[in-house]
């Protein structure tokens, strides 16, 4: 029987997925022993909600800040399941938890650092680096140039972290995550071997979305900056911090442009000019997913079937958590 096509995805976390349907998140966690625990929640986006939330771009951004609320969530419900296995390894005599308060301050200063490095590589230094090579007064090649090193920097950092083992694993459920979402999509068997023969690079993924918005927010950073110089600062160039702090303002307008861009590609994948807006995007999952073993695409699957309320009834050892 033909599924009803129901716009599916997710994120890959530790040792698991989470996908999101229509009315549902699901997370599934491999766990040591290799059972399968399941945390899973109904939840509609307010862009089905509230009508003016609904309205195209105003609508992406809202769903970024939801899908970047999700995903913290369950990043950190896996790291949770994950630090149970990690306990159960150490010697009992050498087991201490932590505080609550340990373990809220320490998550906090992670935070803080990873959106002060995200704010220097992605911000401030490829500004910085437009400025020492005197582009400040050349708004187009300013933001061209600065806008390339935002972009070298993100496939640097991309690549640098995918060497580590731990990535490297995520990135394996990553693409797990595409392959059965594919399998999904194309009606297919979703038992392991079936979805194994699908593709890892979705033209829908988080990374083909980051891509656009690096590309798009060239073009509007150029516009905007040139309004700026003639008619607010006389022809003088703004300086650094000027940029930064009104380029900020215009982020929830970008990313709801490449939130839409994002969905048409989807719906018009075959076309010509399409395959080549997308292409980075594929280009670069061949650093963010990597070609998963069976266990993972079962995680994967039985995630997305959790959030398409499909049944699961055929998969032994797979239990249910209660939000904590």
């Amino acid at each position: 029987m033909k599924r009803k096509q129901i716009e599916v995805g997710g994120q890959a976390v530790i040792e698991g997925v989470m996908m999101r349907g229509p009315e549902n998140i699901a997370t599934a966690i491999r766990r040591k022993d290799k059972s399968i625990e399941i945390k899973k929640n109904r939840f509609v986006s307010k862009t089905k909600h509230n009508k003016f939330l609904g309205f195209p771009i105003i609508r992406g951004f809202v769903s970024l800040i939801e899908m970047m609320i999700i995903g913290i969530k369950t990043l950190n419900f896996s790291v949770s399941r994950a630090e149970l296995d990690w306990e159960d390894e150490k010697p009992k005599n050498k087991k201490k938890k932590k505080s609550k308060f340990r373990a809220k301050f320490e998550e906090t200063i992670s935070y803080i650092f990873a959106f002060g490095l995200a704010f220097l590589l992605f911000a401030f230094l490829p500004y910085q680096i437009a400025e020492w090579m005197n582009l400040a007064k050349e708004n187009i090649y300013f933001n061209l140039f600065a806008g390339s090193i935002r972009i070298v920097f993100f496939v640097l950092y991309v690549w640098i972290i995918s060497k580590m083992k731990d990535v490297n694993r995520i990135f394996e459920y990553h693409g797990a995550e595409h392959k059965s979402v594919f399998a999904y999509e194309a009606n297919s068997d979703l038992d392991p071997d079936s979805v194994q023969k699908f593709t890892t690079f979705h033209p829908r993924c988080g990374t083909s979305f980051i891509f656009f918005v690096l590309l798009i927010s060239i073009l509007i950073f150029s516009i905007v900056d040139t309004f700026v110089a003639k008619f607010l600062l006389g022809g003088n160039a703004p300086n650094i911090f000027l940029r930064l702090s009104y380029h900020f303002l215009f982020i929830p307008f970008i990313s709801g442009i490449s939130y839409e861009v994002l969905k048409l590609s989807g719906k018009n994948i075959k076309h010509p000019l399409v395959k080549i807006m997308t292409a980075p995007g594929l280009a670069l999952q061949r650093i963010t997913t990597q070609p998963p073993d069976n266990e993972q695409i079962e995680v994967a699957v039985i995630a997305m079937k959790c959030a398409l309320e499909m049944d699961i009834s055929e998969y032994k050892n797979i239990s249910f958590i209660d939000d904590e």
